[in-house]
């Protein structure tokens, strides 16, 4: 027989898996009486693990949330998939500020694992490439992310004390749509209520986010923040503004002009469309522009146009080229 304490632990692995289990149902799965599995929620409940009683004819026991977290049961693939998911966050760009509590979470399941278990992670992570390199960007504070996700899920206004890329810092009023993990960095797409106007903000550069009060009315259904970031990116003033006519489909064009880097609108000839660049430098445009292989019209500026006849005269000369 099973001693009470293996069964106190296998009660609470079947209540974790959800919803709510009959009387009947845990004390055929425990092998025990029906007083049993009440003495056994009763240690549960000594132990502060929030078990609920479930009155009625499909009543039994249930996990509730509590103010902390309870003993977890994971199964050998369950804890795999923790760890490899943690893994894959940090190499995203999917930590925050509190960082370590990763690694920590990490070596915590990793030190209970049974050998068998343990030997199969070490396995794969032994055997594991990626094919790039960590980035070491800034992450949000958890109290920035979590504050800011809640102002998103329940509408509310929300005050951020934020540095800019050059360093000015700013008191800002934000009505927040969305959260979005672009490349690595976090960002939550927004209205300036006083302008009327759409903002993005790194949360890595947020001190501090304090919900205000009030509510606003949210975007509507299908209009994506990831869509609203990836725009906002495409219009930050540049050096240089690039407009083109290109004869191809969009899912053409964003093979190597993605949304980050360029707007694209149809325009009046039936094929045509106008790409809109704002860039720092046109070094690289030139040589995009022969990877599409698509019929364009530089419109501005001029020193684009000459950079792309160079280009075209280097790749004759090299194709006339002889050994």
């Amino acid at each position: 027989m099973a001693r009470p304490t293996a069964q106190v632990l296998t009660l609470l692995e079947l209540l974790q898996s959800g919803g709510v289990r009959t009387m009947a149902e845990l004390a055929e799965r425990l092998g025990v009486e029906p007083r049993t599995v009440r003495r056994y929620v009763g240690h549960l409940v000594d132990l502060e693990v929030p078990v609920e009683s479930v009155r009625g004819r499909y009543g039994g026991y249930r996990l509730a949330a509590g103010y902390r977290l309870p003993p977890l049961m994971l199964s050998d693939d369950e804890a795999l998939a923790v760890l490899l998911g943690l893994v894959a966050g940090r190499r995203a760009g999917l930590a925050t500020a509190t960082g370590t509590a990763g690694e920590t979470a990490a070596a915590k399941i990793r030190r209970v694992l049974p050998s068998r278990t343990a030997d199969r992670l070490d396995a794969v992570l032994a055997s594991l490439a990626f094919t790039a390199e960590p980035g070491e960007l800034p992450a949000p504070q958890t109290g920035v992310l979590l504050t800011v996700a809640d102002a998103v899920r329940h509408h509310r206004p929300i005050s951020l004390q934020y540095t800019s890329g050059d360093g000015l810092r700013s008191a800002r009023v934000l009505h927040p749509f969305g959260l979005v993990n672009h490349a690595g960095r976090w960002y939550v797409t927004g209205a300036d209520p006083e302008v009327g106007e759409d903002r993005t903000f790194r949360l890595d550069r947020i001190a501090d986010a304090r919900t205000l009060p009030g509510s606003f009315e949210p975007p509507p259904a299908g209009d994506d923040p990831a869509t609203r970031l990836l725009a906002s990116m495409a219009r930050t003033p540049r050096r240089h503004a690039v407009t083109l006519r290109m004869h191809g489909t969009l899912e053409q064009i964003r093979t190597r002009l993605p949304a980050s880097i360029a707007e694209v609108r149809e325009c009046g000839a039936e094929g045509w469309q106008s790409v809109e660049i704002r860039a720092e430098s046109l070094d690289w445009l030139p040589a995009v522009l022969a990877a599409l292989d698509l019929p364009f019209v530089i419109e501005r500026p001029d020193e684009l146009r000459d950079r792309v006849v160079a280009l075209a005269e280097r790749l004759a000369a090299s194709g006339r080229a002889s050994s």
